[in-house]
């Protein structure tokens, strides 16, 4: 396993980043700490969760997954200095969550707290605003689709920007956090947060993690710019596009247990007759090349200049394994040349 600065942390994390949005839900205890064992054997150290997980939230499962984490830290407490674990703060929208309201310091208070007994552990490495309070940028909630930027009060947007990074301030003071970071946010958001950061004296992100992903690769190369130039940890997530660069779901295919049979997963709008061909395209490649199309995938989003640590995610061991293997390929110029006419061809089927 290979590994890179976290932005201007200080820390190092491993190039494959554990998630675990699946444990709760289509993974049980005993699964999560058969990965968690795996996964650092392997090399991992970076381990990625989320308050409102398990995916898809629902009130009966919110937080399960960073209990799972808990369970796992409570019996092996040795290890937890070698880990990196980033946990994330639901934006507003989800009733039974603090009512549905937006990230606020005082709401940040009160899921730190509850974050940090879940996971049976006195601090958090990296603590992430999942998304931003304009709007969710991801599920096509943004401009140009829905929400426009006209529509947006930026002044008042600002100034809970700055509430948002006092009660970023006070945890990090407290030693609750280590340091903090963004999720499903935009250029704007990063380069607000860092004028903010320095006209308020507060530590500056760390990281953003965004969806990218051969289908997906809206932030490449502005925002990844962004984030190299600032030093800020670019981490993608869904860089199988869930799942569906692994070519399980070709010709309409929904394996049992896969997402896309799930609620808020199935006929998700990824699925076009654009991905759909690209995917194809794609699958075909990896064949020529003796590597499973999710290797594939993986190791051309590894090899993105720019980008810190890909979070991945299995809900088996066998899938766990060859997304792992994935990160000790380097793909071939001829591969990465065909790769780019397919992209070309494709260049945004959602």
């Amino acid at each position: 396993m290979r590994y890179s600065p976290l932005g201007n942390s200080g820390l190092s994390v491993s190039r494959a980043c554990l998630g675990t949005m699946t444990w709760g839900i289509q993974n049980t205890q005993a699964e999560a700490d058969s990965q968690l064992a795996y996964s650092l054997d392997a090399g991992v150290n970076f381990i990625d969760t989320a308050e409102m997980y398990p995916i898809p939230p629902t009130q009966a499962t919110h937080g399960k997954t960073e209990q799972h984490i808990g369970h796992w830290l409570s019996r092996n407490k040795q290890k937890r200095e070698d880990l990196i674990i980033a946990t994330k703060i639901v934006g507003a929208g989800f009733s039974y969550v603090r009512d549905g309201s937006p990230i606020a310091s005082s709401s940040i208070a009160i899921a730190i707290d509850d974050s940090l007994a879940r996971l049976q552990s006195d601090y958090i490495d990296v603590y992430q605003l999942h998304w931003p309070n304009r709007s969710h940028p991801h599920f096509a909630n943004h401009w140009p689709n829905k929400l426009k930027p006209s529509t947006t009060d930026v002044a008042e947007e600002i100034e809970g920007m700055r509430d948002i990074l006092s009660g970023i301030k006070k945890a990090i003071d407290s030693g609750k956090i280590r340091h903090w970071a963004l999720s499903d946010d935009t250029p704007w958001g990063i380069l607000t947060y860092l004028r903010l950061c320095a006209e308020m004296n507060i530590p500056k992100p760390v990281s953003i993690q965004n969806e990218f992903s051969l289908l997906h690769a809206k932030d490449w190369p502005y925002l990844i710019e962004s984030c190299v130039f600032e030093n800020i940890a670019y981490l993608p997530w869904s860089p199988l596009a869930s799942g569906m660069l692994s070519g399980k779901y070709a010709n309409g295919a929904r394996p049992k247990g896969s997402r896309w049979t799930m609620l808020q997963r199935n006929g998700l709008f990824r699925d076009n007759l654009q991905s759909q061909g690209a995917t194809k395209a794609y699958c075909d490649i990896a064949i020529k090349y003796n590597i499973t199309p999710s290797q594939m995938a993986l190791a051309w989003v590894d090899q993105i200049d720019g980008v810190t640590s890909t979070i991945i995610g299995a809900t088996t061991m066998p899938q766990l394994r060859e997304n792992l293997a994935a990160f000790e390929i380097t793909l071939p110029e001829e591969c990465l040349k065909e790769t780019a006419l397919v992209f070309k061809q494709f260049p945004a089927p959602f």
